[in-house]
């Protein structure tokens, strides 16, 4: 496919979505040099792109009709087939999807494949780190797609993590991310688990947590959320219901390898279980709430 060359292409990045990670990449973008285009339905958001220093756009489709590279930051696969259905002919050829959704691999793949005969790039260019890590510039990305396309994008990676990966084919951004997210969710709730027990038995629990971090069970997870989970301040970072939401496309992933999954099982119990209980628009690291022993209650008098 042909592929823009950012060094003189004059359009602005556009960028649909403009939430909680959506805002953050916006402000890293234009800190670094770039012009950009933006879209949400939250008129709030909007507001907020423009204090940035982004400019507003009257709706998705002016976004993809004035863009030659469009960032997508939604919340899941369903929003991103409703959205390119809608707009995506509006896309120019020689035009690149950078979708950073955590979403379904097969459905990369499809959207991957549907693009390409209109000589558009799809990448699945998911995101490893909160948007805490992504306004420091300590994120990884993780890229499935066209080469040519990936290529062609460097300078918005470069901009966005410290490091980043080209997977390999359409869907793979997709597939690797939730991998990561495994591993970086179950030691979320394995140190949520040990913070509650040291509480529950008696232990300091910030002495526990430096002990953690001083000796071979530390992760960077407890420099990340230890201290949100002792004071239990949960101002989101990354929502407890986005982290389900993720471990329920991991368990949809792992029937269709055949996989027993018995971890993330049971991590999918706790975090609906914590949603159930209100807590879905808080910061992951919520989780400890639903691990920690009961309160016992005062006596009537």
């Amino acid at each position: 496919m042909k592929t823009t060359d950012s060094n003189v292409d004059s359009s602005p990045l556009g960028l649909i979505g403009v939430g909680l990670l959506g805002s953050v990449m916006a402000g890293r973008l234009l800190a670094g040099g770039f012009s950009v285009l933006g879209y949400d339905l939250d008129a709030a958001r909007l507001a907020g792109l423009r204090r940035l220093g982004g400019e507003p756009a009257a709706d998705a489709g002016t976004v993809f009709r004035r863009c030659t590279r469009v960032i997508l930051s939604l919340p899941s696969h369903v929003e991103v087939d409703a959205l390119l259905r809608e707009h995506g002919p509006a896309l120019r050829a020689g035009s690149v999807i950078i979708d950073t959704t955590t979403g379904d691999p097969e459905t990369a793949e499809t959207m991957a494949a549907a693009f390409a005969l209109r000589d558009v790039a799809y990448l699945d260019a998911t995101v490893s780190g909160s948007s805490a890590q992504v306004r420091d510039g300590r994120a990884v990305m993780m890229v499935g797609g066209e080469a040519a396309a990936f290529a062609a994008c460097n300078d918005v990676f470069a901009r966005l993590g410290c490091e980043t990966f080209h997977t390999g084919g359409p869907g793979s951004g997709a597939r690797m991310k939730l991998a990561t997210n495994i591993v970086l969710g179950l030691n979320r709730a394995a140190l949520a688990e040990g913070l509650a027990f040291a509480a529950a038995v008696g232990a300091d629990p910030a002495q526990a947590l430096a002990v953690m971090r001083a000796g071979p069970a530390y992760s960077r997870i407890m420099d990340a959320k230890g201290s949100k989970m002792l004071a239990g301040e949960f101002t989101p970072e990354a929502r407890l219901s986005q982290h389900l939401k993720d471990v329920r496309l991991i368990l949809q992933e792992g029937t269709r390898a055949g996989l027993p999954m018995p971890l993330s099982t049971v991590h999918r119990d706790l975090l609906e279980s914590a949603e159930a209980a209100g807590l879905g628009a808080l910061d992951n690291s919520a989780i400890i709430q639903v691990l920690q022993a009961p309160q016992p209650q005062s006596p009537r008098s």
